[in-house]
C-alpha cells in the first residue's frame, strides 16, 4: 500500500496533489490527466493551471485495477478537531505566515515593484513631454522637465507598502487528518462505501475496457471530444508527440453501425488528419476489437 499513488475523490472525481505523484504517473505510467487548480488573486487563467491534477474515470479504474494507486474518501478523513488541536494549529499557521511575511521584505527582491516604478516613471515623463509639446505656454529654450527621483531607502518603502496580493500556502496535513480508515484499494470496495461508481453501464464498462486495451498496447490517452471521438491516442508523451488515432468507442459489438457514420468518422479523421479508430468491447469475450478508418482518395 505504500508504494501506491493515493487519489483524494471528492464530488465522485479522483483527484491527485502530490507533485511527485503527478510526475511518477507521467513518466512510469503513461497517465497524464489535467491539471485544474488555480491560484488565488489571480485572474483569467485558462491557459495555465496548477495542482491538483484531475483523472478520467477510466484512468482511476486502470490505476487501481493495476494495483498502481488507491482511492481516498477525502471529505471522510477530514475529523472533527478537538480545542485543543485548533489552538495548536492556528498558533503555528500565524507563525508561518509571519515567518513568510518577514523573509518577503527583508529579502530585499523587489525587482517587480521596482520596475513598475520605474515604468510610472517613465510614462509620467512621456505624459509630461506630451504635455509640454500641446501647452500653449511658450517655454525657455532651456527649461527641462523635472522628475523627482527615488532614492533606494523610499523606493524600498513604498515597496513594502504596495497594495500587492502575498499568496500564503497552507499547511498540506492537519492532526485532525486520518485516511486510513477511508482507503480503499479496489473499485468495488469504494463502490460499496459510496464513494466511486464508475463504470456502472455497459458504455462505461466499454470505455474502461478500451481504454485498459489501448494502455496496456503503450499508448498514451487523452480526451479526444474535440476531434469527435472519445480518447485522443498519443505514441508518446503529449508533450513531445502529436497523436496519431481518435478512438470512438463502440459498447458492443452487436450494436448496429449506420453506414453514414462510418462515412462521418472517415471524414472527420481526414479533416483533422488523424486515423480515427472504431473500438468495440465484446463482453462476453472480454476483448476489444479496434477498426481503423482512412480516406482511400479514390477518383
Amino acid at each position: 500500500m505504500a508504494s501506491r499513488i493515493p487519489i483524494r475523490v471528492s464530488n465522485g472525481k479522483g483527484f491527485v496533489w502530490n507533485v511527485d505523484d503527478i510526475y511518477k504517473l507521467r513518466a512510469e505510467h503513461r497517465i497524464c490527466g489535467i491539471l485544474v487548480g488555480t491560484l488565488p488573486h489571480m485572474g483569467s487563467q485558462n491557459m495555465f493551471l496548477g495542482l491538483p491534477l484531475q483523472l478520467m474515470p477510466e484512468e482511476v479504474v486502470l490505476l487501481l485495477n493495476e494495483e498502481l494507486a488507491l482511492l481516498v474518501d477525502d471529505p471522510s478523513a477530514h475529523m472533527s478537531p478537538t480545542q485543543e488541536q485548533l489552538e495548536k494549529w492556528k498558533e503555528r499557521h500565524a507563525e508561518y505566515v509571519e515567518s513568510q511575511i518577514s523573509s518577503s521584505t527583508t529579502s530585499g527582491d523587489h525587482t517587480h515593484l521596482a520596475e513598475t516604478a520605474e515604468a510610472k516613471q517613465k510614462r509620467l515623463l512621456r505624459q509630461q513631454k506630451k504635455n509640454a509639446k500641446t501647452s500653449t505656454v511658450q517655454q525657455e529654450p532651456n527649461q527641462v522637465l523635472w522628475i523627482p527621483e527615488e532614492t533606494p531607502e523610499t523606493s524600498s518603502s513604498k515597496a513594502q507598502d504596495a497594495p500587492y496580493p502575498l499568496v500564503v500556502p497552507g499547511e498540506t496535513s492537519f492532526p485532525w487528518y486520518d485516511s486510513t480508515t477511508a482507503t480503499y484499494l479496489t473499485i468495488q470496495s469504494a463502490k460499496d462505501a459510496g464513494i466511486w461508481n464508475y463504470p456502472d453501464t455497459q458504455e462505461e464498462r466499454a470505455r474502461c475496457a478500451v481504454f485498459s486495451d489501448l494502455w496496456k498496447r503503450k499508448y498514451v490517452m487523452g480526451g479526444g471530444i474535440k476531434f469527435g471521438g472519445e480518447y485522443l491516442v498519443y505514441p508518446g508523451d503529449p508533450l513531445r508527440y502529436h497523436s496519431h488515432y481518435t478512438a470512438s468507442v463502440l459498447p458492443s459489438v452487436d450494436n448496429p453501425l449506420p453506414a453514414m457514420d462510418v462515412v462521418a468518422h472517415g471524414r472527420l479523421g481526414t479533416a483533422t488528419k488523424k486515423v480515427h479508430v472504431l473500438s468495440a468491447w465484446d463482453e462476453k469475450k472480454q476483448e476489444v476489437a479496434h477498426f481503423s478508418i482512412e480516406w482511400a482518395g479514390f477518383g
